[in-house]
Parts: structure tokens; C-alpha cells; sequence
């Protein structure tokens, strides 16, 4: 099952086997076996590259379920049986909270109920001295033009695009040939005048030539930004997986605009040994890192 679920990923036979620590040839034998049990081919050949045939995909696909089960399973065996308990503090900035945080809080309270988790959620100016003080365990933030940080862990989580939204009533809200000087003059909603998102935003509009709006209203709350977008013809910015499911509930529009990669990239910040100091926060970070792994194979 897993050589099956790395080829869908992988694609190339080394490096299923660097990945999976076995041999090629033991790798060839695996995929004949499977090709012998099933009767039809799972994979083509071209070159040095194997790709998978329909069936073969339909089989990666069950390997990939069934290998998240157990390894949930094992996870949740290991949680129950370490008896972690104490507490973890999370900073996280606003775009990325609704997102990750409640499937990897329910996986953390559900194989160790005894252990508390408290939330703060900011930008990462005022989050990271919180961390360096100790006051938080962990932040997990958008980030731009990352920089290593003295005693920090960093880990990249996972990347998505930060796009321009409306609500589905503003005037540029069905245009599809929309170019940055085209909003430049609308009320927008920003993020805090110091913070790291908004200075990559400011540098965004430089790069389009542009001053950055003045007509601005500086929120960090997604409920108020979906809030106003509703009252005023204000544009705003949302990670694009939020924006799709605002989109299809017909609360806002996303504007074909390009946001050059703008903060898509999350990661998460700790203070180096901690994890290995702290059993609850090892726990958390592995119920970040599975549920960050789900978040990877949603379209």
C-alpha cells in the first residue's frame, strides 16, 4: 500500500525508494506483485518515470485511506497510552485559524482530554515577543520573506494563496479581465498598520506600480471583513480555501487578480528543545503535522 500511495506522489522509482528506505528492485517486485494480485497493470512505463494507469490511481487513492486510518489508529493508541497531559498555547494569525486549528484541536482533545489548549489569535509582531517570553508554546503564521530567528524552530506547514475578494454585490464583482490599477482606488480591508501582512501587501502594490490605498479600514477579523464586504463596496483578502466556501454559500467573489504569491506560505514557530521539554506540545505538533498533511490533499 505505501509503495503504491508514494508512486502516485513520487512518481519516480529512486525516490519512492529513498523515501520508503528500501531497495528498487524490491520496489519493482512490490508493484509485479500487486500487478499479479490485481491482474491488470497499475503503472506505465516511460523512461525512467512510472506512471499510473486508471486502476492504478483508483488503488493509490484506497492505499492512501486505509494507510490514514492506521496511522491515525496508531496515533491515537500512542496518545492514550503516554498519558500526556499539561497545556499548550498557540498563537496564530486570523487567515490561517478557521482553517487548520479546529481539526488539529479535536485530534489533540480527543487522544488527550485531560490536556488544555488556550488560543490568542494577532499578528506576528505582536505574537513572536510572546513566544520568545514564553508565554506561548507555538505560532503559526503567514510569512514573507522568511528569515532564520535566533533560538526559533521553524517548520514550514503548508502553502496557499492568499486571493482579492468582494462581496458578491460590488461592482467589479463579475469582471474578469480586472487589473491592479483597476482597484487601487477602492475601500480596502487591511491588515494592522505594523504588521508583516501588511507590509507584504504594501510591497505587492509597489510592485504593480502603485501607491497603497489610503480609503482603508485596518481589521483582523474574518466574521467583520465578511461582515462589511456585505455593507460597503470594500475589497478585502482571504486564503483562497476560505474564499471558496464563502463563494459557494454566494457571500463574496473572487477577483481575477494576481497576488504573486502573497503569504502563502504557513509556518509554525517554537522555541528550540521545546517540543522535546514539553509532551503536550509533541503531541500538538503531531496533530498539526497530520492534520496539515489532510489539508495538502484537498484541492
Amino acid at each position: 500500500m505505501r509503495v503504491i500511495a508514494a508512486l502516485a506522489d513520487l512518481k519516480l522509482v529512486a525516490r519512492v525508494s529513498e523515501a520508503l528506505n528500501v531497495t528498487q528492485p524490491a520496489i519493482s517486485k512490490q508493484i509485479a506483485e500487486l500487478e499479479r494480485i490485481v491482474g491488470v497493470p497499475v503503472v506505465t512505463r516511460d523512461r525512467n518515470r512510472l506512471y499510473l494507469t486508471p486502476i492504478g490511481s483508483r488503488l493509490a487513492d484506497h492505499a492512501k485511506r486505509v494507510l490514514g486510518q492506521l496511522d491515525r489508529a496508531a496515533f491515537d493508541i500512542e496518545a492514550m497510552a503516554s498519558g500526556v497531559s499539561g497545556a499548550v498555547s498557540i498563537g496564530v494569525v486570523s487567515s490561517v485559524a478557521p482553517t487548520l486549528l479546529p481539526g488539529a484541536i479535536a485530534l489533540f482533545k480527543s487522544s488527550t482530554p485531560q490536556a488544555s489548549v488556550s488560543v490568542s489569535e494577532g499578528h506576528f509582531v505582536e505574537l513572536f515577543p510572546r513566544l520568545e517570553s514564553g508565554a506561548l508554546d507555538i505560532v503559526i503564521a503567514r510569512t514573507w520573506q522568511p528569515q532564520e530567528l535566533p533560538g526559533i524552530d521553524q517548520k514550514t506547514l503548508f502553502s496557499e494563496p492568499i486571493v482579492v475578494v468582494a462581496g458578491r454585490n460590488h461592482p467589479l464583482a463579475q469582471k474578469h479581465d480586472l487589473t491592479w490599477p483597476d482597484v487601487a482606488n477602492c475601500p480596502w480591508i487591511f491588515p494592522q498598520a505594523n504588521s508583516v501582512a501588511r507590509k507584504a501587501l504594501d510591497a505587492l502594490f509597489a510592485a504593480n506600480g502603485l501607491t497603497p490605498p489610503a480609503n482603508t479600514i485596518a481589521s483582523l477579523s474574518l466574521t467583520l471583513n465578511l461582515e462589511l464586504m456585505r455593507a460597503m463596496p470594500a475589497l478585502g483578502l482571504m486564503p483562497q480555501r476560505l474564499a471558496q466556501i464563502q463563494s459557494t454559500r454566494g457571500e463574496i467573489a473572487t477577483l481575477p487578480l494576481d497576488t504573486r504569491g502573497l503569504l502563502s506560505e504557513v509556518r509554525c514557530f517554537c522555541r528550540a528543545d521545546q517540543i522535546e521539554q514539553n509532551g503536550a506540545l509533541s503531541l500538538f505538533m503531531k496533530c498539526l503535522e497530520q492534520k496539515t498533511e489532510e489539508l495538502k490533499t484537498i484541492p
